[in-house]
């Protein structure tokens, strides 16, 4: 546990300390445990000392009660930025997914010099809540699902919590690619975790945006690698593309038969070596 801006954020690493510095931001409603300990050990094998965190209301960190968030987004980047420092750290390179991409943007824009590099996955150009009018909606079928969301499961009913988690997960990935035994083995051990699961299922979707900084990303300096799954629903691959067309230089991976979900095993053997690839020698 270390205390960043007067609050406590969940963090374990591996590696070698003196190796670069990768950074792993998770997206929202997860925690570190999206990232799989499997896929830190590859990239610390890498020569990577990886850092993964729970970000404030995700699993052992500081937060606030469900419904009613006590910060905004700006504050997560902000805590990203000041949690680089509190590991004794100049810079790190930046992985972020989906709402960890737009925290690792920010931090880019207003802490530059906090950041080494990007890998923005399962990201736009901007954050959640601003309207991009010249990009695709989520498709229907997802459009729907919000329309009618599933009641809340009894808290304390741990399978009925697991089962809640994994058909939370199932619409976000790719048709014929759910992993549903991996998932449903992932949410038992985030059920088993995490403080306060309403919390964090609740109030990232709540938090204020701020204003809209598609138009500031052209200043990004770091080198930017972005990863897209082909067959996301929730940001389809069009905003991949417009995201890495608004970076200086930025690279752009697509990712056959992955929806909006953190890097499937399946993809493992090929995004390692890309993020290590992009990370080397920066």
């Amino acid at each position: 546990m270390l205390n960043v801006n007067g609050i406590e954020l969940a963090t374990e690493t591996f590696g070698d300390p003196a190796d670069p510095a990768i950074l792993l931001i998770h997206g929202g409603g997860h925690s570190l445990l999206n990232w799989e300990e499997e896929f830190a050990r590859r990239l610390a094998a890498g020569e990577r000392h990886v850092v993964r965190f729970d970000s404030r209301d995700a699993g052992r960190s500081t937060g606030s009660p469900a419904g009613a968030p006590s910060h905004d987004l700006r504050d997560l980047v902000a805590d990203t930025a000041a949690l680089i420092g509190a590991l004794g750290l100049d810079r790190a390179h930046l992985v972020g997914m989906s709402q960890g991409a737009a925290i690792a943007q920010l931090v880019a824009l207003d802490h530059p010099d906090r950041v080494a590099t990007l890998t923005l996955a399962s990201s736009t150009p901007g954050g959640p809540g601003h309207r991009h009018d010249d990009l695709p909606d989520m498709t229907a079928e997802l459009r729907s699902l919000y329309a009618t969301e599933p009641a809340e499961p009894d808290w304390q009913d741990r399978e009925a919590v697991i089962a809640h988690l994994v058909e939370a997960e199932r619409p976000f990935a790719a048709p014929g690619h759910f992993d549903e035994p991996a998932v449903r083995e992932l949410a038992g051990r985030v059920a088993d975790r995490t403080i306060d699961l309403a919390a964090q299922l609740t109030n990232p979707f709540l938090l204020d945006a701020g204003e809209p900084w598609r138009h500031r990303l052209g200043r990004i300096k770091a080198p930017t690698l972005v990863l897209h799954g082909a067959e996301d629903p929730f940001l389809p691959p069009a905003h991949g593309q417009a995201l890495a067309a608004e970076i200086p230089d930025a690279r752009l991976m697509v990712m056959d038969g992955t929806g909006h979900e953190t890097f499937p095993r399946r993809h493992w053997d090929t995004v390692v070596p890309a993020i290590l690839g992009h990370t080397a020698h920066r």
